[in-house]
């Protein structure tokens, strides 16, 4: 089994957005309203709570910081303040019901292979990526709205085994 890290938007992020309601590099106003699908929060990575938690939508780049060409699409967050997804925590468990689409990418935004992972069968989808060589990281993406959830990477970084 490879060890993973799943990386969710950072708290400074969720910060400025709630502060500004603006998308951060972007600018572009931010909408809030009362949550009318599941989400997920990507800062904490739980589905929302449709018709009582209030989200918060907004533009953002998952390739920023890791690839040169932007590549932005709307995310949403918790209006109030959750705490951010554990990076070692594996895969969420909020979203395991629901099907998704895994992009694996080499270093330099290059796709290398795509894969659907229907309710239940994420882990193994992942396992199966990353034992692509080629693979740095992969782009989990909700299959019914075709949002950016999240980020897998292998824990070391190295595309080694963990023990």
């Amino acid at each position: 089994m490879i060890a993973i890290r799943v990386v969710a938007i950072s708290t400074e992020t969720c910060v400025q957005v709630r502060a500004s309601n603006k998308s951060p590099r972007y600018g572009h106003p931010a909408h809030t309203e009362v949550a009318g699908g599941y989400g997920p929060c990507r800062h904490c990575l739980r589905t929302f709570k449709i018709g009582e938690e209030r989200r918060t939508l907004f533009t953002y780049d998952p390739f920023e910081g890791i690839e040169r060409v932007p590549l932005p699409g709307p995310i949403f967050i918790h209006t109030e303040a959750c705490e951010r997804y554990p990076e070692t925590a594996g895969y969420p468990d909020d979203l395991r019901k629901h099907a998704a689409v895994l992009d694996a990418y080499a270093k330099g935004q290059r796709p290398v292979a795509q894969r659907h992972a229907a309710s239940g069968h994420h882990d193994a989808v992942v396992e199966e990526l990353l034992q692509l060589p080629e693979v740095d990281y992969i782009e989990v993406r909700d299959r019914e709205a075709g949002c950016y959830d999240f980020r897998i990477e292998r824990l070391n970084g190295a595309g080694e085994e963990m023990p």
